[in-house]
């Protein structure tokens, strides 16, 4: 059996991050789930998040979603380096410190940066990704599936479901949305739907900018889906129309967006119920019965 380290963050900066001193550990704030530090060494920086109640696979999603995404060449996100198990309990990352600039990112420049990683990002074993992740704390099942309807309408729908009828006896919205889930093929007709790397949780506290006002993302539940899953945040990420027009241009716009849209908000408003209560139950409740209006379902 392996022996944790009593101190891996230090270990693994004092050796393969190439330092001889740390000279300072600053706190960085911002995050609700994990605890986030700033380590200066004479090698430079590294960003650190611990999390002491959660195990390593939560960052080791984490890492491998940056890694994809660092792999594509094309926006920028800090490059991890490395995660793992703490001696007391809970686990860690280890990862590029960005220092971020004073204004936001531009946003003609995010739409076409992020439409990129999606033409780059590209898996041939189809939708899903290579472990489950978390979209916030909420578990985000990413096995394998060829059949993007099937694979939207059961992991991603049909879990937020399944955990609102779980947690709240929702009954209603699960029966509901179920039947969304088993009659919304045709908004998918005359489709071409390939599966890209995907941020997964695209929202403005996610999206910033370098010193030299180049967008970056952070925190991301990367999975490989239909490019227009990304925008199921959009309701607070503030993208504008330059952005979007940025993005088109790289990524065309395929038949029947708009009547789309909605649908890939619903994951994370269902998400957002689950994990912040009745508040958000509404907004759900709404989406669905207008696509069950639509459908005659």
């Amino acid at each position: 059996m392996a022996v944790v380290s009593e101190d891996p963050v230090r270990e693994w900066i004092l050796s393969e991050g190439n330092a001889t001193q740390i000279t300072r550990i600053s706190p960085v704030g911002g995050g609700c789930i994990n605890r986030a530090s700033h380590y200066d060494t004479d090698a430079g920086s590294f960003f650190v998040k611990t999390n002491r109640s959660i195990g390593p696979s939560m960052f080791e999603g984490e890492a491998l979603g940056l890694g994809a995404m660092f792999e594509t060449g094309t926006i920028r996100v800090p490059k991890p380096f490395k995660f793992g198990p703490l001696p007391t309990g809970g686990s860690y990352i280890i990862m590029e410190f960005i220092e971020f600039g004073s204004r936001r990112s531009n946003q003609s420049v995010l739409g076409r940066k992020l439409a990129e990683m999606h033409k780059a990002g590209k898996s041939e074993k189809g939708f899903g990704f290579e472990v489950n992740n978390t979209v916030g704390s909420t578990p985000q099942i990413n096995t394998w599936s060829s059949d993007w309807i099937q694979f939207y309408g059961e992991h991603r729908l049909g879990y937020q479901l399944q955990l609102a009828l779980d947690q709240y006896g929702d009954s209603t919205i699960y029966e509901k949305g179920q039947r969304l889930v088993k009659s919304m093929g045709p908004f998918f007709d005359n489709v071409v739907i390939e599966p890209c790397l995907l941020h997964g949780d695209l929202w403005s506290g996610n999206i910033s900018s370098d010193k030299n006002g180049e967008p970056v993302i952070l925190d991301p539940a990367c999975y490989y889906g239909h490019s227009e899953a990304e925008f199921g945040m959009s309701w607070c990420a503030g993208f504008g129309g330059s952005f979007y027009s940025s993005y088109f241009e790289v990524m065309p716009k395929q038949p029947g967006f708009e009547k789309r849209k909605d649908l890939y908000m619903l994951y994370h408003y269902l998400n957002h119920y689950n994990l912040f209560g009745s508040g958000y139950r509404s907004s759900a409740m709404s989406i669905i019965d207008d696509y069950l209006r639509m459908l005659k379902a």
